[in-house]
């Protein structure tokens, strides 16, 4: 077997949330978005530098509470970058985890978590 790519589906619970968090504040975009009618639940895909994620409305779908670890680089910068927004309901720490990463965790209003690693490089001496 082959994976090609792994596509988390994460559980939402309102539209202009979401937006707020993983647009405006993380930087992602929306590629697509789909309702099979008006007034109907919304499901997403969003991008980030390689990372894809499909947010969704509809209750079947998943349950809120999932935890996704990515790995990635320039880290500190991006950390910096969310800090530097303000955003008042998040406010996420840089630290080192006991599996030798810098990580920066932070919790979407829908009680899932995003983990985001990068490898902490040795210095040669």
């Amino acid at each position: 077997m082959k994976c090609n790519k792994v596509v988390p589906i994460l559980r939402i619970f309102d539209y202009a949330k979401a937006v707020e968090f993983y647009v405006d504040w993380l930087g992602f975009k929306i590629d697509w978005e789909h309702r099979f009618e008006e007034n109907s639940p919304v499901y997403i895909q969003i991008s980030l530098g390689g990372i894809e994620l499909h947010l969704s409305e509809h209750h079947g779908d998943c349950s809120p509470g999932a935890h996704i670890h990515i790995d990635c680089t320039g880290l500190k910068a991006f950390h910096q970058t969310l800090i530097d927004k303000k955003y008042k309901y998040n406010r996420p720490g840089l630290e080192k985890t006991f599996y030798d990463t810098w990580c920066v965790t932070v919790n979407d209003p829908f009680y899932n978590r995003l983990s985001f690693n990068e490898p902490n490089v040795k210095e040669q001496g």
